[in-house]
């Protein structure tokens, strides 16, 4: 059975930091692109970041230069370092695992920056 388990989310005051852990299990993860994605109520789920099997990364503009994805293959974690936490980064946030035949989605995590 495939799961995805996220945690380190919680409270953080505006430019504070977090960092989010995706622990896979039931798959192979090394051969999985891993990706983060947030979303807030009443609207569509968005990428955060990727990370591909090869370790190449994508981020959403809005978090370049401020979240840092990376993931551990033989610990089958993949991570979002999150710093210079800014109010709209407030939202639910999904780890998914992904192939060109599979895809999975985790329970999410809920980061709440806020004074």
């Amino acid at each position: 059975q495939v799961q995805l388990v996220e945690s380190g989310g919680g409270l953080v005051q505006p430019g504070g930091s977090l960092r989010l852990s995706c622990a896979a299990s039931g798959i192979m993860f090394s051969a999985f692109n891993m990706g983060w994605y947030r979303q807030t109520p009443g609207k569509q789920r968005e990428l955060v970041a990727t990370i591909t099997r090869g370790d190449s990364t994508t981020y959403a503009d809005s978090v370049k230069g401020r979240f840092t994805i990376s993931r551990d293959n033989a610990k089958s974690t993949v991570y979002l370092q999150m710093n210079s936490l800014k109010h709209e980064d407030t939202a639910a946030y999904y780890c998914k695992a992904n192939t060109l035949r599979s895809e999975y989605w985790g329970q999410g995590t809920q980061v709440t920056v806020s004074s």
